[in-house]
């Protein structure tokens, strides 16, 4: 009979542990309602182009809910596929220097290119892979917006692998751990409160060019897909408020239900990688998040991705060879000289086949035209970014260091980022014109309203990862003022400010695109700077000049990134790393 008492109680404790709870109902709920949006989101990729033309985008309210729908799925596949970007892209960044070398300029130079710069190449590609079909135009279409993503998180994940801290480092190679293990184990933990917060910032960014990405118009090409950009773009061209008003209460809904299902959450369980010797006394808090932790079938259902996982570092045995790759980079010159001058050859073909390809059809004045309209751009966003930093930084930092501020603050700060900044259009349109305000002083700030975020961001994701046990010293010290700010604030921010600042300018440059020349009806405002200049010649199809004011563009924004966020990075990678 003991026997028996005591092969009962095991099986009796598995029972318990595997009857679903009421968490496990509410989670498979949430899961197979999602499920189900996604099925009933995906089912117009599939029809034919012409059933557009049949069925075409109307400003009817019960049209919103599946246009809100169909816009969030493109926004959240655009997100996945930044995010597999980063983790290859920035890793290679970081870990080679060869690879550094071509990368990060390669990214100054993808973050200038406008949106419509991208759509104007990519339109016809992704629509000739599908013909016929309305998957070609949805992939240009979340291509567009992981074009809006992608380098914001790509940069800031850099920054966080060239920042961990040394002593971690030490440790990681004192126990020889082979590359995959120590990106798995240090790297990627240490890199994901910053990641998670830009991640966040680049999903808002997103909204701030839906209206472009979802209404295509390239050259005599119109192509609206259902969703709320293009239903913005209708209200807009028909000066419809109240569409206009429905447009941005369905933005703040879709808004705060992905906040609260995903990013809150996400959030809550990225507080543990925080690095500090001293327990968080207050952490962000997720119902979702405590929810899914109670769960009981959640484990279950993701038992095949953690044992992949499991495979994958039990296979990994490999000893530690980073560091002497990378002492065989530096001590092999000739190899060095090689890889420059590939590099070189490629840059002198690129720059020839664009300046023979604008030469042919332009003339030098286009070119003296474009670099004029440029330096009056350039003025705009040094201006722009420097009251940006002035307001939000202090903003910031006081949120980042109260974790029960930042949890109710987040979602406004959300929706406040994925305000797109073309509802705002029409009022100062109307502002201009009423009062005969100069055009090229007040459309200006249109150009910060939808990166400045990235600013309050990466601070906020700065200052919540200043280890707590520095937060503690600086109290008893009874640091103050002043002396707290230099000490402390700026040092453990700024790093992440500088790639805050930098992804902030090089969205001023592309935003300028759309702020430069507004619209509202007939009424059509145009500032003098490099944004009208593209905008003009996409809108005509002029791709000669869409080329010129692109390399323009870039060119402005490379040296910008070269004699300023360069060094201001490499200042923070060699004075401000935690140790």
């Amino acid at each position: 009979m003991p026997q028996i008492a005591r092969g009962v109680r095991p099986f009796s404790r598995y029972w318990r542990v595997t009857t679903p709870s009421w968490a496990d109902a509410i989670a498979f709920l949430l899961l197979a309602g999602l499920g189900v949006l996604i099925v009933r989101g995906a089912e117009g990729v599939a029809q034919p182009l012409s059933q557009l033309r049949l069925d075409p985008v109307a400003l009817d309210p019960w049209n919103l809910p599946a246009y809100a729908l169909r816009t969030t799925l493109r926004m959240f596949a655009a997100l996945a596929a930044s995010l597999v970007f980063t983790f290859v892209v920035a890793t290679l960044a970081a870990k080679s220097k060869r690879a550094e070398m071509v990368i990060v300029p390669a990214l100054d130079i993808l973050q200038s290119v406008p949106i419509l710069g991208f759509l104007t190449f990519t339109v016809t590609f992704f629509m000739g892979l599908f013909p016929g079909q309305q998957l070609g135009v949805e992939l240009a279409a979340i291509f567009a917006i992981f074009t809006s993503q992608a380098w914001n998180m790509a940069f800031s994940f850099y920054q966080s692998l060239r920042s961990v801290p040394s002593d971690l480092e030490e440790v990681s190679r004192g126990f020889a751990l082979s590359p995959w293990r120590r990106f798995i184990r240090l790297e990627l933990p240490f890199a994901t409160p910053s990641l998670v917060w830009n991640a966040m910032m680049s999903m808002s960014g997103g909204w701030f060019f839906v209206v472009a990405s979802e209404a295509i118009s390239v050259g005599n090409t119109r192509i609206m897909l259902p969703g709320i950009g293009s239903w913005l773009a209708l209200a807009i061209d028909r000066q419809d408020f109240r569409a206009v008003g429905w447009a941005v209460g369905a933005m703040a809904v879709v808004i705060l239900l992905y906040d609260q299902l995903v990013f809150r959450p996400v959030v809550a369980w990225a507080d543990r990688f925080r690095f500090e010797q001293t327990a968080s006394q207050d952490g962000p808090q997720s119902w979702a998040y405590d929810l899914f932790r109670r769960t009981k079938l959640l484990p279950v259902l993701f038992a095949p991705f953690t044992a992949l996982g499991r495979l994958l570092m039990a296979i990994d045995r490999r000893p530690a060879r980073a560091e002497r790759s990378q002492r065989r980079e530096a001590r092999n010159p000739l190899g060095q000289i090689l890889w420059l001058a590939l590099v070189a050859a490629a840059l002198l073909a690129a720059a020839w086949l664009v300046i023979g390809y604008v030469a042919g059809h332009l003339a030098w004045h286009d070119a003296f035209t474009a670099f004029g309209l440029g330096l009056i751009t350039m003025a705009r966003v040094l201006v722009l970014i420097a009251l940006a930093s002035l307001v939000w930084v202090p903003i910031g930092v006081w949120i980042g260091l109260r974790p029960r501020w930042a949890e109710r603050l987040q979602p406004v700060a959300q929706f406040l980022a994925a305000f797109p900044a073309n509802v705002l259009f029409p009022f100062a349109v109307i502002a201009i014109v009423h009062w005969h305000l100069n055009i090229d002083i007040w459309l200006s700030p249109l150009m910060v309203l939808g990166t400045q975020w990235y600013i309050l961001f990466n601070v906020i994701a700065g200052a919540s990862a200043i280890p707590n046990d520095l937060r503690e010293a600086a109290g008893m010290f009874r640091v103050r003022s002043w002396q707290w700010w230099r000490t402390l604030a700026i040092p453990g921010i700024f790093p992440y400010y500088v790639t805050g600042a930098l992804t902030a300018s090089g969205g001023s440059w592309n935003a300028s695109i759309v702020a430069e020349a507004v619209s509202w009806g007939s009424e059509r405002l145009e500032a003098h700077g490099l944004g009208t200049y593209i905008a003009k010649a996409t809108t005509a199809g002029d791709f000669p000049r869409v080329t010129l004011g692109i390399a323009v563009m870039s060119i402005f924004v490379i040296g910008f990134n070269r004699f300023l966020w360069r060094p201001l990075y490499a200042y923070a990678d060699r004075r401000l790393r935690l140790a």
